[in-house]
């Protein structure tokens, strides 16, 4: 669980990399030795350098602690100062390795989201042993800090440790890192009593204390000295200006403690205790159901949505829990919250003992139904004024409007990670797959539109996933087709292309399953693709072959033309000739009927092509010629000098330099003064 504890470290640190120049850090409370030590650590010598010889990895620092303890804190502070002394010029990288409920972040996304503030892309579909590879290649050209929060065990961090002496690793955890070399934990307790008080100073005015300094050390007691707990007692004195400390202090003592809870974990739970049900009804009832944030992030909308109640009042509600501790808020215009992981798994238990489970689940599908509605309005915000997603936009709530693109990219940007986790929670309850499979189309929809699909691609693989395993989990053979379609055209577009293939013949057999004509055309055809990327040139015109059968009988011209040129294509490349000159020839004559010129021309310049490999170059002269006139009647200036090239090129072959600077002239002057070889795709490569 993430120990991300309010008192010693402020707001949230920024995500990404941080440089030593941002804005100075919030007063930090105590902890002076457990710095002095980790600092005295990091010059310490290791067992290589003592056997001598330099390490050849980072060093790694433990800070260890229950959660609640400000281990987070104290390694963002540790980081701070270390950035101030300039050994670290590439900043702090920082990555989150527990989920908010307790379970280990997948190496994988931790791995990409550490890539991500590298700046380098991780391939879609890449495992986790090659997106750690990545990360470790790029540290060990860096100087930088790796902060790991809240590490489950060594096997979650060895895999990301840099091979480079002069980067430093410092990870948070709730024991040992057994299995890391050299490390030697920092084990945090409760701060000093002096520091407990000045953090209930800070946050209640020095007066309540000066008052009565033996009670506020009571109190500081009370709460273990742990600065989570301590944040929450001060939140509810601040919000209670004629309570005093002893009386809080009363009610903090009186209450009973969780025998099941070991003994340094109850005075967390004690505090958490007294300040939710000092709440109203309502807030208390919304701070339970922020355990279904998703990844612990929330807004006013997923407030808003989980109690039913308006955003504006969500919002305020949400600004009151930040200022009693129970959650961080981000600063922005628009905040973004984060329940701290010390406090998500009492919750989440508290929702579980206080509300019927008919209630939750009906929290659970408003929250779906207003992420889905958020994301369509997040899409059709770019469609042009006057379309029918622009009028039914308008037909929205205000509040679920974007004003513009940009705010909409800026919204989506930043909700990510909790729209990402939201999607993958809403599949593995399974309790909602209809709301799900609506949630992640329309996510899938959002990303493509404002980040492009390639820019998205990783994401939209791991969506495609959560689609398939629905799809299977329902038996809809239909969604299991386009899932694996979608799978395996990522997969072909990293170059796995035996993995490609292995998912468009799945594809085809849930297609077929489903009776689905354009999933069965659509699989053969990218079979025929994927055969022909591996060179299997007879397999690849044999499933092309099918899949033009099939387009033949549904008189889809479009789709009869393409295929003509990929078998055109296939032909060309295993040396048949004839056969690669009758299939463009086909698709030449589909394009003519179509009235599309520029694929005609295009058709035209292959079939010059292969009669020139086939040994004619008259007849290839004339087909070229052919070629040029019809891109002139398309006025596509850019494949008319491209032919003009061809032309000149042929032409030398010929023996006829004077004709070929003709041809090279008139290509320049189409072109201006730019003289570009464009390279004429085959329709093959055309979708």
């Amino acid at each position: 669980m993430t120990d991300q504890a309010v008192d010693t470290s402020g707001p949230a640190g920024t995500t990404g990399t941080e440089g030593p120049d941002t804005v100075a850090p919030p007063r930090f409370f105590g902890r002076a030795r457990e710095l002095k030590e980790l600092r005295a650590d990091i010059e310490r010598a290791g067992l290589d350098t003592m056997a001598g010889r330099r390490s050849g990895r980072a060093r790694v620092l433990l800070i260890a602690g229950r959660p609640g303890s400000g281990r987070t804190a104290l390694a963002e502070e540790l980081s701070r100062r270390l950035l101030d002394t300039g050994d670290y010029p590439d900043g702090v990288l920082r990555a989150r390795l527990g989920e908010p409920g307790g379970a280990p972040v997948p190496g994988e996304r931790a791995a990409r989201e550490l890539l991500g503030r590298l700046d380098v892309a991780g391939p879609p579909g890449a495992d986790e042993d090659e997106l750690t590879e990545m990360v470790r290649e790029a540290l060990a050209v860096r100087r930088a800090v790796l902060l790991l929060d809240d590490a489950a065990d060594a096997a979650q961090v060895d895999p990301l440790l840099p091979d480079n002496p002069d980067c430093l690793v410092v990870a948070t955890a709730q024991g040992p890192l057994t299995g890391i070399p050299g490390v030697r934990p920092c084990t945090l307790g409760g701060l000093d009593a002096a520091s407990a008080v000045q953090l209930l100073a800070r946050e209640i005015g020095d007066v309540r204390v000066t008052v009565d300094p033996l009670t506020a050390e009571t109190l500081a007691e009370e709460c273990g000295g742990l600065p989570a707990a301590l944040v929450m007692v001060a939140g509810l004195l601040a919000d209670r200006p004629t309570a005093s400390v002893a009386d809080v202090t009363k009610q903090l003592r009186e209450l009973p403690e969780d025998t099941e809870l070991p003994t340094g974990a109850r005075p967390l739970a004690r505090a958490f205790r007294l300040v939710h049900d000092s709440l109203a009804p309502t807030p208390a009832r919304i701070l339970r159901l922020l355990a279904l944030a998703p990844a612990g992030l929330a807004d006013a909308h997923t407030a808003s949505a989980l109690a039913g109640c308006s955003v504006s009042a969500a919002r305020t509600t949400l600004d009151d829990f930040v200022r009693l501790g129970l959650l961080r808020g981000d600063g922005a215009a628009e905040p973004q919250y984060e329940v701290p992981g010390c406090l998500a798994p009492m919750l989440r238990a508290l929702l579980e003992e206080r509300d019927r489970p008919a209630e939750i689940q009906l929290a659970r599908a408003r929250l779906l139904e207003r992420t889905v509605r958020l994301l369509q309005s997040c899409r059709a915000v770019t469609d042009p004024e006057g379309s029918p997603s622009r009028r039914k936009l308008a037909g929205l709530p205000r509040s679920l409007r974007f004003p513009h693109p940009e705010a909409a990219a800026d919204w989506l940007r930043r909700r990510r990670p909790a729209l990402l986790a939201s999607a993958a929670v809403a599949v593995e309850d399974g309790e909602l797959d209809t709301l799900a499979r609506r949630l992640v189309a329309a996510l899938v929809r959002a990303l493509a539109v404002h980040e492009g699909t390639e820019a998205a691609a990783p994401d939209l693989y791991g969506l495609h996933g959560l689609v398939l395993a629905v799809a299977e989990r329902r038996e809809l053979p239909r969604e299991r087709a386009a899932a694996l379609l979608n799978l395996a055209d990522l997969d072909a577009g990293t170059g796995r292309t035996r993995e490609a293939l292995v998912r468009y013949r799945a594809a085809l057999d849930a297609g077929r399953a489903a009776k689905d004509p354009y999933a069965t055309g659509r699989a053969m055809e990218s079979i025929g693709g994927a055969h022909a990327e591996l060179g299997d040139y007879q397999r690849a015109s044999d499933w092309y072959g099918r899949a033009l059968a099939q387009r033949l009988t549904q008189g889809e011209r479009a789709d009869e033309a393409r295929l003509y040129g990929r078998l055109g294509t296939v032909h060309t490349y295993a040396g048949r000739y004839g056969e690669a000159l009758r299939n463009w020839r086909a698709a030449a004559a589909g394009y003519r009927r179509l009235g599309d010129l520029p694929a005609q021309a295009r058709a035209l310049s292959e079939i010059a092509r292969v009669q020139e490999y086939a040994g004619r170059p008259q007849e290839s002269l004339q087909t070229c010629r052919e070629a040029v006139e019809w891109a002139r009647r398309a006025e596509d200036v850019r494949l008319q000098a491209a032919l003009e090239l061809r032309l000149a090129d042929t032409l030398d072959r010929l023996g006829d330099p004077a004709a070929a600077g003709l041809h090279r002239g008139a290509a320049e002057r189409l072109l201006g003064e730019e003289s570009v070889a464009y390279e004429i795709r085959s329709a093959a490569t055309e979708n």
